[in-house]
């Protein structure tokens, strides 16, 4: 099977790195910055903890041309960006599995329209971490399996196909049904965390020692939920549910310890510092479903206005000279 990774973050590289390093055939597609980073060091994967460290030379492109011939193109960027790759995506027929991985609650229609419903799959991603410069501090273990799908049904021919490579590679994989409910449901927890983290400050440390504002993201994120369930997407995995149904009281304690562990110093941090533009997308696609199921949502109400100013802080921050 030919692959081709399309984005060079935490995820991107990870896969990319960890397929060649088995001897798949696989390229990995960066542009700008990080093309130049990685023809230069190759992919630099530290495992957070241990501090092993790696390098692998994979193949590079910095474009996909139209008769460039792959299998599969693994999609893992982030959810703002998807409206600059799915061009470049489209002027290519000849791929005819399409697997997009990474936080989206706005549904695949875009992604149907631009490439056909036959070519789409969908899935979440199975590491995380933080990229600092050309080294990727990646957080993954064998129970963090790649979860993807075909858009309605059940396992195909070829997501077994895909899976069977993936878990032969030593990159657990497992096919769902329903794939966007679950990437809706995982999405739907994450401009509360964001818009509480903002609130206090901008750490899940600070959120952590801070029961009102994890109050506010319980909160939050059951009115998310509810609208989910209000316009027919069901919760996913079912374990979800226990958001709605345990008492704030069991709730906050367990979010207040997982906050100040150091998991969450080391996956949910990196990303909350680095994609403020992803968290505003996000946070735009549960205003829609919010207003889809007309529901009242004080809470996200809150939180929501918090990660528009951090996103406004950030692009001001961007746009000012730089002093000479």
């Amino acid at each position: 099977m030919r692959v081709l990774v399309v984005g060079a973050g935490v995820v991107g590289s990870f896969n990319a790195a960890r397929l060649k390093d088995v001897g798949r055939d696989v390229t990995l597609l960066a542009r700008g910055s990080r093309f130049a980073e990685l023809r230069q060091h190759g992919v630099v994967l530290e495992r957070f903890g241990s501090g092993e460290r790696t390098v692998t030379r994979v193949p590079l492109v910095e474009q996909l041309a139209p008769q460039d011939d792959y299998d599969l193109a693994l999609v893992v960027v982030r959810s703002s960006q998807l409206s600059s790759v799915l061009p470049i995506l489209a002027r290519n027929s000849r791929i005819p599995n399409v697997l997009f991985l990474g936080n989206h609650a706005a549904g695949p229609q875009d992604l149907i329209t631009a490439l056909g419903r036959e070519r789409v799959l969908l899935g979440m991603a199975n590491v995380g971490g933080a990229r600092q410069d050309a080294i990727v501090r990646y957080l993954w273990s064998r129970w963090m399996a790649m979860l993807f799908g075909e858009l309605e049904g059940g396992p195909t021919a070829r997501t077994r196909a895909i899976a069977r490579f993936f878990n032969s590679s030593g990159l657990p994989a497992r096919l769902i049904q329903n794939p966007d409910a679950y990437l809706k449901t995982h999405a739907a927890g994450l401009p509360p965390l964001a818009g509480a983290a903002y609130l206090v400050g901008g750490t899940v440390q600070q959120l952590a020692r801070t029961p009102s504002a994890i109050k506010l993201c319980l909160e939050s994120f059951r009115e998310a939920l509810r609208a989910l369930r209000a316009i027919g997407v069901p919760v996913k995995p079912a374990a979800m549910r226990l958001i709605e149904w345990l008492p704030l009281g069991v709730l906050s304690p367990l979010m207040r310890w997982l906050l100040a562990s150091r998991l969450a110093a080391r996956g949910a941090q990196p990303h909350l510092d680095a994609a403020a533009d992803e968290m505003k997308e996000l946070t735009d696609q549960f205003r829609v479903i919010l207003r889809q199921a007309n529901l009242p949502s004080p809470a996200s109400d809150v939180l929501f206005a918090q990660v528009d100013a951090r996103f406004a802080q950030d692009v001001s921050h961007q746009a000012r000279p730089a002093i000479p």
